[in-house]
């Protein structure tokens, strides 16, 4: 029998997850709700999520100011002058999958005190400090990247929780993966129309839990279905896009998919991303799920097949795009990876 075929991208009010007064039932049905989407989506907009209003638009006017600057005042926290992979990069810096991306960005990490640059294993070489511009050049931004941090991470741990459930686990289950340091990363983005032939991001997998993205008004972002075809994720005043990385693809067996997704535009565009990640040696291992997860993964081609981001020797190798079978042990070795393809000539600057 043919599978499924998603036409559409969910909306789903988190209201139960939110308000204190909701009943147990109305929060596990949500939560079985959420985690049938992300089995068979990956994808899913939310509206009554309790992030504070107005957030979001002092977001998209820093986003603004900050990619207004010439050139030579963003690079004053140019990427390349980072061990740890942080800050400002110009359009094409980014690849994935060997093709440049058609966007600039801003990258900033939690921050935990740097380790020596031959420091073991080498994933540890990632923990260290984000640049930030003069006051006087961009004011604001730490205390409007921490409160970005904290209300997202709030949220993204809500939802966790609500997966958590609907895997058939307590919903403080996934926290203890999270350890003592997590990694999480915010991404400020935007997107020139997107030429010919090309892709403001090309299609890719998240690399680590979950992704809070708040889309901005102007369309782009596309989501592929089972059927290799591209669906667009609509424009929802006040909503965040959610999305599941590799990780709970990974600690799932395939139950929960990282599902591709790309940027096209043919306006200009903004966009802030949250990537919710732990610590970098929190482990891959599977989660204890009952046996009908497996069950729906093994009577499922689309999930038996899932693939995960190649990485740039298997890309060499000629090993497809999201078609690789390694699967890391740590979130640590994950992220090196990704910096590995994504970013060679950082990574050959500064660890050869």
């Amino acid at each position: 029998m043919a599978e499924a075929l998603f036409d559409q991208i969910p909306v789903v009010d988190l209201g139960p997850l939110v308000e204190p007064s909701a009943a147990l039932d109305q929060r596990q049905e949500l939560a079985e709700e959420l985690c049938r989407i992300c089995h068979e989506v990956g994808f899913f907009l939310v509206v009554n999520h309790g992030v504070s209003d107005g957030l979001c638009d002092d977001v998209f006017d820093m986003m603004h100011q900050f990619f207004a600057l010439p050139d030579e005042q963003k690079a004053l926290i140019d990427k390349v002058n980072s061990r740890h992979f942080r800050g400002w990069e110009p359009v094409g810096a980014e690849y994935t999958n060997n093709r440049p991306d058609i966007r600039e960005q801003i990258d900033w990490w939690t921050e935990w005190p740097a380790h020596a640059g031959d420091v073991e294993p080498v994933y540890l070489r990632l923990l260290g400090p984000n640049q930030w511009l003069p006051e006087e050049v961009l004011s604001g931004q730490r205390e409007l990247a921490k409160q970005w941090f904290d209300e997202l991470g709030s949220l993204a741990d809500r939802l966790l929780s609500a997966l958590s459930l609907g895997l058939g686990l307590s919903g403080d289950h996934m926290k203890h993966y999270f350890g003592e340091r997590p990694m999480s990363l915010s991404k400020f983005i935007h997107y020139p129309p997107t030429p010919d032939g090309a892709a403001g991001v090309n299609a890719h997998h998240d690399t680590g839990f979950l992704t809070v993205l708040a889309p901005g008004p102007t369309a782009g972002l596309q989501v592929q279905n089972q059927a290799a075809e591209w669906i667009d994720v609509p424009c929802v005043e006040g909503s965040f896009v959610i999305n599941l990385g590799e990780m709970l693809q990974t600690m799932t067996g395939n139950y929960l998919v990282a599902t591709a997704h790309r940027v096209i535009t043919t306006c200009e565009r903004y966009s802030a991303g949250y990537f919710h990640g732990p610590s970098l040696d929190a482990s891959l291992a599977p989660l204890p799920l009952d046996d009908r997860f497996a069950a729906a993964v093994a009577a499922s081609p689309h999930h038996t097949s899932a693939g995960f981001m190649a990485r740039k020797e298997e890309t060499e190798a000629g090993v497809g795009d999201i078609a690789s079978n390694y699967r890391p042990s740590t979130y640590g070795e994950q992220l090196w990876n990704y910096f590995s393809r994504s970013y060679p000539e950082n990574m050959a600057l500064h660890y050869g």
